[in-house]
């Protein structure tokens, strides 16, 4: 009979733990994916720059070269923020499907825009 309450203590562990890991997922991604016009104003802002930076390096390789290197330093902060538009309208797209999975498990963020 001991063992048997072990394994129920076992698998209630690893159910709290699995589902404190899986709400702490869930909060991650609500918080997020919460904004998704500012991540979608992210996502153009880092695009254009990397627009900016290509022309930049094309540029510099026929005409002048420190425009190349110009070019490579807006080359970081371009992948940087259409990075960060991208995993927040991932992150949106994301907290959809699992409100349509689970609809009992709705956050009090879900939902809102700014």
């Amino acid at each position: 009979m001991k063992s048997l309450e072990y394994v129920i203590l076992l698998n209630t562990k690893l159910a709290i733990t699995h589902t404190t890991k899986r709400s702490m997922l869930k909060s991650v991604i609500y918080k997020l994916g919460q904004h998704p016009k500012l991540s979608l104003k992210r996502f153009f802002i880092g695009l254009g720059l990397f627009a900016l930076s290509l022309l930049a390096i094309a540029y510099g390789y026929y005409q002048h070269a420190w425009v190349q290197l110009i070019g490579l330093g807006l080359l970081a902060p371009a992948l940087f923020f259409s990075g960060w538009g991208y995993v927040g309208i991932f992150a949106n797209r994301f907290s959809q499907v699992i409100v349509t999975m689970h609809p009992d498990d709705r956050s009090a963020d879900n939902g809102k825009t700014k």
